[in-house]
């Protein structure tokens, strides 16, 4: 995999450590979403997987983001800032810091006990059946972009 793989402990620490670093008062390097608004927001990606929170989108809105979003969202390119997000992930209302910072590393405690091979064609939401390194380029750069919007 040329991104890190999310589903080795190294890595997930590494990005916790990098959570751990947040503060409740650490300002964006570009975006308007707050330091608990980010966090909540990453969260949602991980509410789609194990929560069933959020509704999976129609036939036809799903074709549309299989055609024009899935590559951008699984390749290995990084985001570009300020790009527009989906819905689902648009957190708008304050958060509570801990308890978001709490909520993103217990998922990623989750996603990595589960392991590589549980999410091998696991069925995504908006995208269909993932493969494990779709999943792997998803998880772990969104999750990169964001904490590299709050400069750790």
């Amino acid at each position: 995999m040329a991104l890190p793989n999310i589903f080795t402990r190294s890595v997930t620490d590494g990005i916790i450590d990098r959570i751990n670093k947040l503060q409740p008062d650490t300002q964006p390097k570009w975006g308007k979403m707050s330091v608990s608004q980010m966090l909540a927001h990453c969260c949602v990606t991980y509410e789609m997987v194990y929560d069933n929170k959020h509704p999976k989108p129609g036939a036809f809105t799903r074709f549309l983001l299989k055609a024009f979003v899935k590559n951008l969202v699984v390749n290995e390119a990084p985001y570009k800032q300020n790009s527009r997000t989906a819905p689902a992930f648009l957190i708008t209302d304050p958060r509570v810091f801990e308890t978001e910072q709490k909520r993103l590393t217990d998922y990623l405690n989750k996603t990595e006990q589960m392991g590589i091979a549980h999410f091998d064609n696991k069925e995504s939401n908006s995208f269909g059946p993932l493969t494990k390194l779709e999943w792997n380029n998803m998880f772990y750069k969104h999750l990169d972009h964001h904490l590299s919007q709050f400069g750790v």
